[in-house]
């Protein structure tokens, strides 16, 4: 059986490009499993690479079809936002193991639906002061950049992030991963927690 190994972490602690150094270079058999969302498509940002970008009234539509695993959803400045994990046909278990992305409620829920064994997460911490310069930065990059939803973001993620929530959702500390030097440094930890893991699968 292969795993399903799921980062998570608060915003701006580098999470989307453990993600992508991982799909690319570092474990290349890994398969991504793509998360569904409505909200708007950032700069540099590809349909189907980060997210499958869609609008509410097809999501509407997955959840009656009953393909919606988990779904949560964020009041922004900018109107609601909806994230889901759908079960679209991509994901098999049998022959392959996936990378994800999302959090810690999504990741309880993914456990519930594929079982304990097989959702393995990886949390990425960083210092605070340090994940809000990231954050800052990310955001002035962007065509308009909307520093009233980076502050709202930030204190939400002191919530959704909380100890615990974090212990309840069954994370250790030998499962969290911190990433306050290099990124490289991280990516590479990160790469050794999963290289570990498919030891004993035969699946990479």
């Amino acid at each position: 059986m292969g795993k399903l190994y799921y980062i998570m972490g608060k915003s701006a602690t580098g999470k989307d490009h453990i993600y992508r150094a991982l799909l690319k270079n570092d474990v290349p058999l890994l398969e991504p499993l793509i998360l569904y969302t409505t909200r708007p498509m950032r700069r540099g940002e590809t349909d189907g690479r980060e997210y499958h970008f869609i609008d509410a009234e097809r999501l509407e539509e997955m959840r009656k079809q009953g393909h919606v695993i988990e779904e949560r959803v964020y009041q922004t400045v900018c109107g609601p936002w909806h994230y889901a994990t759908v079960d679209d046909g991509s994901v098999d278990l049998a022959h392959h193991s996936y990378l994800s992305i999302g959090t810690l409620e999504s990741f309880v829920r993914l456990r519930q639906y594929y079982g304990t064994e097989q959702v393995v997460p990886l949390y990425i911490e960083t210092e605070d002061g340090l994940r809000l310069a990231h954050a800052l930065q990310r955001e002035r990059k962007q065509p308009e950049p909307n520093y009233a939803e980076l502050c709202r973001r930030y204190l939400a993620d002191c919530e959704d992030f909380s100890e615990e929530k974090i212990e309840a959702a069954g994370i250790g500390i030998e499962e969290r991963i911190p990433n306050n030097d290099t990124l490289q440094g991280c990516i590479l930890r990160v790469q050794e927690r999963i290289l570990e893991q498919e030891a004993g699968t035969g699946v990479l």
